[in-house]
């Protein structure tokens, strides 16, 4: 599949935090779902953790257009599925790849 992304699911799988850099600024994320939206659009709904946020809150629910993602780092620290996590889909992510 060509909108896979093994970084991206692997550290969906194993519930490993990400580094990576978006619109050219440091973020670290806990992934949750990663998939197509409904225009074919990779998508990544993650908790941030710290960095920057063009909302101005750092910690909370995004939801990352990834053709907007550089470096992806993933990084040896676990983390927990966040509460209010919906196992049931999400309707920005239709089609998805891989999820907790």
């Amino acid at each position: 599949m060509k909108y896979m992304n093994k970084k991206i699911c692997f550290a969906i799988r194993n519930k490993n935090r990400l580094k990576i850099d978006y619109k050219g600024t440091k973020r670290i994320i806990e992934p949750h779902a990663y998939g197509l939206d409904r225009n074919n659009n990779e998508k990544l709904r993650a908790f941030q953790v710290s960095g920057f946020s063009e909302s101005g809150h750092s910690n909370g629910w995004k939801l990352f257009n990834c053709e907007n993602i550089n470096n992806i780092i993933e990084l040896s620290e676990s983390f927990e599925v966040r509460p209010k996590y919906s196992y049931s889909g999400d309707s920005q992510i239709p089609n998805i790849i891989c999820m907790i």
